[in-house]
């Protein structure tokens, strides 16, 4: 696949229902280190929107931190996965299984919001989902978002193929023009989340706010 071609995501909740099957995490059960790192931005309690959640690391982490949790994921067999690493870690997350067009959005109900890794999305999805983000964070709410930039086509150490779907500081700027940014760095870094993401990477991550009525 060349680094523009369309992606492998025609179907995504069976991609990643099958991502998801091992009896393990893929991404481990340890929150990304992006998040954990800014996550003292929401102060406990706070009401966190977790996108894309997958098998449950960075929510049930969040609610481990006190926050009040909601999480949603196109993969039924990732939110089963999420739902029993809470029970695991005895808290409450309220999971949904939803595409990114299809979660209940509702308009400034969060005063956070976790974005890590939701690369899957192509650049029409992503316009659509960076401007539902900032639609429902509450003025003040804070995005926390971490994703690859195009160097990480180089490494192949997680992340799909795909020029199209990576970030670049340029992008998220722009994307994120009506937000306060705090944070915006490019940089790398040796991962190791489960064999999904493992080895040398080419990261960016952002903290952005939505600014105040």
């Amino acid at each position: 696949m060349s680094a523009n071609a369309t992606p492998a995501f025609q179907n995504p909740a069976a991609t990643w229902n099958s991502r998801f099957a091992s009896e393990g995490f893929l991404f481990g059960t340890e929150p990304n280190e992006w998040l954990r790192n800014h996550a003292h931005v929401w102060k406990a309690p706070s009401r966190i929107l977790s996108v894309a959640d997958g098998e449950g690391r960075n929510s049930v982490w969040l609610a481990r931190q006190g926050h009040t949790v909601d999480a949603f994921d196109v993969s039924d067999v990732g939110v089963a996965k999420a739902k029993r690493l809470a029970s695991d870690h005895a808290v409450n997350v309220n999971f949904a299984v939803a595409d990114c067009d299809s979660f209940h959005w509702q308009e400034a109900r969060y005063d956070g919001v976790a974005a890590i890794f939701v690369q899957f999305a192509d650049p029409a999805l992503r316009e659509r989902l960076f401007a539902l983000i900032a639609r429902c964070l509450k003025p003040g709410g804070t995005l926390i978002l971490q994703g690859y930039t195009p160097k990480q086509l180089e490494y192949k150490t997680g992340g799909p193929p795909v020029l199209s779907h990576l970030y670049t500081p340029e992008l998220l700027q722009q994307s994120f023009a009506d937000m306060d940014i705090q944070v915006l760095q490019a940089y790398e870094q040796e991962l190791a989340e489960g064999s999904g993401h493992r080895g040398k990477s080419a990261l960016i991550g952002l903290v952005a706010s939505r600014r105040p009525v």
